[in-house]
C-alpha cells in the first residue's frame, strides 16, 4: 500500500493494492515531481496483478490544467485493468458549483473514453471525510 500525505499543493493520494484508489484535497503543484512518478510507479506494478475490481474516488477541491494532464494519465493507466476482464469503477466527486472541475473531469472521460461516474455533492470538504471512511473498511 502508498499512502502520500497531502501538502498546501497536492492531494493525498491512497493506493491499495486489493483494489482501492482515492485522492483528495487540492492538485495545484506545477513542477513535475516525486509525487506523480510514484503514483504511476505503483500503478505500473499493481496493473501486474490488479484486483478483480478497481474502485476509484476522486474528491477534489481543485485541479489546475497541469495537474488535469497528471490526472488524465493515472486515469488511463488504472482504465487498464478494463483490458484485463477486471472491474473498473471511477467515481469523481464534484462540488454542484465547481463547473470548471467537472468539466475538466468531462473532458478527460470523453477523451481518453475512460468511464467516469460525476457524483455533484453540496459540501466537497464533508465528501472527502466521507470518501476516506469508506476507503477504510
Amino acid at each position: 500500500m502508498l499512502h502520500i500525505e497531502p501538502t498546501n499543493k497536492t492531494p493525498e493520494v491512497t493506493l491499495n493494492p486489493k483494489g482501492f484508489i482515492k485522492m483528495t484535497g487540492r492538485a495545484i503543484d506545477e513542477s513535475r515531481n516525486k509525487f506523480s512518478e510514484e503514483i504511476i510507479s505503483w500503478l505500473d506494478n499493481y496493473l501486474t496483478s490488479p484486483a478483480n475490481l478497481t474502485e476509484v474516488v476522486i474528491a477534489l477541491e481543485y485541479l489546475n490544467s497541469y495537474n488535469s494532464i497528471i490526472m488524465a494519465t493515472i486515469l488511463r493507466q488504472v482504465a487498464q485493468v478494463s483490458q484485463q476482464a477486471k472491474k473498473l469503477s471511477i467515481k469523481w466527486y464534484v462540488d454542484e458549483d465547481d463547473d470548471d472541475l467537472l468539466e475538466r473531469g468531462k473532458y478527460i472521460s470523453q477523451t481518453f473514453n475512460i468511464p467516469i461516474d460525476f457524483i455533484m455533492t453540496e459540501d466537497i470538504k464533508n465528501c472527502v471525510l466521507k470518501t476516506i471512511a469508506y476507503m477504510a473498511l
